[in-house]
Protein backbone atom coordinates (compact mmCIF):
# COMPACT_ATOMS: atom_id res chain seq x y z
CA UNK A 1 0.00 0.00 0.00
CA UNK A 2 2.94 2.77 0.40
CA UNK A 3 6.44 2.92 -0.95
CA UNK A 4 9.55 2.90 1.45
CA UNK A 5 11.10 5.62 -0.97
CA UNK A 6 8.28 8.01 -1.59
CA UNK A 7 10.34 10.78 -0.91
CA UNK A 8 6.91 12.73 0.65
CA UNK A 9 7.29 9.63 3.12
CA UNK A 10 10.24 9.78 3.96
CA UNK A 11 9.46 13.97 4.37
CA UNK A 12 7.00 13.02 6.80
CA UNK A 13 8.83 10.75 8.63
CA UNK A 14 11.27 13.31 9.28
CA UNK A 15 9.03 15.49 10.53
CA UNK A 16 6.74 13.03 12.60
CA UNK A 17 9.56 11.18 14.47
CA UNK A 18 11.29 14.24 15.81
CA UNK A 19 8.86 14.84 18.26
CA UNK A 20 9.43 13.40 21.79
CA UNK A 21 8.94 9.73 21.91
CA UNK A 22 7.27 9.12 18.93
CA UNK A 23 8.06 6.06 17.09
CA UNK A 24 6.55 4.22 13.62
CA UNK A 25 4.45 1.30 13.07
CA UNK A 26 2.49 -0.30 10.31
CA UNK A 27 -1.54 0.18 11.33
CA UNK A 28 -3.62 -1.26 8.74
CA UNK A 29 -0.82 -1.27 5.91
CA UNK A 30 -0.30 2.58 6.62
CA UNK A 31 2.98 3.67 7.92
CA UNK A 32 1.47 5.69 11.36
CA UNK A 33 2.99 7.51 13.89
CA UNK A 34 2.47 7.61 17.61
CA UNK A 35 3.49 8.19 21.05
CA UNK A 36 0.87 6.48 23.32
CA UNK A 37 -1.60 7.18 21.03
CA UNK A 38 -1.15 7.62 17.08
CA UNK A 39 -0.90 11.12 15.91
CA UNK A 40 -0.53 10.41 12.20
CA UNK A 41 -1.30 7.92 9.34
CA UNK A 42 0.46 8.28 5.91
CA UNK A 43 -2.44 7.18 3.09
CA UNK A 44 -5.92 6.92 3.86
CA UNK A 45 -9.04 6.92 1.87
CA UNK A 46 -12.89 8.33 1.54
CA UNK A 47 -15.68 5.96 0.62
CA UNK A 48 -17.46 7.73 -2.69
CA UNK A 49 -21.05 5.15 -3.51
CA UNK A 50 -19.82 2.37 -1.94
CA UNK A 51 -16.41 2.26 -3.18
CA UNK A 52 -13.17 3.24 -1.44
CA UNK A 53 -10.84 5.87 -3.10
CA UNK A 54 -7.31 5.88 -2.21
CA UNK A 55 -5.60 8.92 -1.28
CA UNK A 56 -2.05 7.19 -0.76
CA UNK A 57 0.10 10.22 -0.67
CA UNK A 58 -1.54 12.23 2.02
CA UNK A 59 -1.41 12.45 5.72
CA UNK A 60 -3.91 11.75 8.52
CA UNK A 61 -4.10 14.09 11.56
CA UNK A 62 -6.66 15.15 14.25
CA UNK A 63 -6.74 19.07 14.61
CA UNK A 64 -9.45 21.12 16.58
CA UNK A 65 -12.83 21.67 15.28
CA UNK A 66 -12.46 25.09 14.03
CA UNK A 67 -9.09 24.18 12.24
CA UNK A 68 -10.74 20.51 10.74
CA UNK A 69 -13.72 22.94 9.29
CA UNK A 70 -11.33 25.76 7.74
CA UNK A 71 -9.39 23.06 6.32
CA UNK A 72 -12.10 20.72 4.72
CA UNK A 73 -13.07 24.17 2.72
CA UNK A 74 -9.69 23.34 0.31
CA UNK A 75 -9.64 20.72 -2.25
CA UNK A 76 -6.70 18.69 -0.93
CA UNK A 77 -8.61 18.00 2.55
CA UNK A 78 -10.60 15.49 2.85
CA UNK A 79 -12.75 13.59 5.43
CA UNK A 80 -10.76 10.39 5.77
CA UNK A 81 -13.13 7.07 6.07
CA UNK A 82 -13.56 5.22 9.76
CA UNK A 83 -10.78 7.59 11.62
CA UNK A 84 -12.76 10.78 10.18
CA UNK A 85 -16.00 10.37 12.29
CA UNK A 86 -13.79 11.24 14.98
CA UNK A 87 -12.73 14.72 13.64
CA UNK A 88 -9.52 13.57 12.43
CA UNK A 89 -8.43 15.45 8.54
CA UNK A 90 -6.52 14.08 5.71
CA UNK A 91 -4.19 16.30 3.53
CA UNK A 92 -3.40 15.31 0.24
CA UNK A 93 0.50 15.81 -0.48
CA UNK A 94 2.57 16.80 -3.23
CA UNK A 95 5.56 18.35 -4.27
CA UNK A 96 4.55 21.77 -3.98
CA UNK A 97 3.16 21.26 0.05
CA UNK A 98 3.95 23.26 2.51
CA UNK A 99 5.67 21.19 4.91
CA UNK A 100 6.04 23.89 7.37
CA UNK A 101 1.69 23.99 7.23
CA UNK A 102 2.31 20.15 7.54
CA UNK A 103 4.33 20.44 10.54
CA UNK A 104 1.99 22.58 12.25
CA UNK A 105 -0.68 20.01 11.77
CA UNK A 106 1.60 17.45 12.97
CA UNK A 107 1.97 19.48 16.22
CA UNK A 108 -1.43 19.83 16.86
CA UNK A 109 -2.30 16.45 16.15
CA UNK A 110 0.83 15.02 18.66
CA UNK A 111 -0.81 17.67 21.17
CA UNK A 112 -3.94 16.13 21.22
CA UNK A 113 -2.80 12.70 21.42
CA UNK A 114 0.72 12.48 23.63
CA UNK A 115 -0.41 13.54 26.51
CA UNK A 116 0.65 16.53 28.86
CA UNK A 117 4.66 15.30 29.99
CA UNK A 118 5.22 14.49 26.32
CA UNK A 119 3.99 18.04 25.21
CA UNK A 120 5.71 19.65 28.24
CA UNK A 121 8.78 18.19 26.78
CA UNK A 122 7.92 19.68 23.07
CA UNK A 123 7.55 22.96 24.36
CA UNK A 124 11.05 22.81 26.13
CA UNK A 125 12.53 21.91 22.83
CA UNK A 126 10.79 24.31 20.81
CA UNK A 127 11.36 27.10 23.70
CA UNK A 128 15.01 25.89 23.75
CA UNK A 129 14.97 26.07 19.54
CA UNK A 130 13.58 29.67 19.61
CA UNK A 131 16.32 31.11 22.26
CA UNK A 132 19.28 29.24 19.87
CA UNK A 133 17.51 31.11 16.70
CA UNK A 134 17.43 34.08 18.68
CA UNK A 135 21.15 34.30 19.20
CA UNK A 136 22.01 33.67 15.93
CA UNK A 137 19.95 36.16 13.96
CA UNK A 138 22.03 40.09 13.55
CA UNK A 139 20.14 41.96 16.39
CA UNK A 140 18.73 45.23 14.85
CA UNK A 141 20.95 47.98 15.08
CA UNK A 142 20.32 50.53 18.66
CA UNK A 143 18.52 53.23 18.21
CA UNK A 144 20.67 56.56 18.43
CA UNK A 145 20.47 58.56 21.85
Amino acid sequence: MFDEADPLLRRLRALALAFPDAAEKISHGHPAFFTTKVFAYYGGSVKVDGVYRQHEQSVLVLVDPDEREALLVEDRCYVPAYLGAYGWIGVDLTGDTDWDEIDELLDASYRRTAGPRRVAVLDSRRSQHDADRGHRQRRPPRPAR
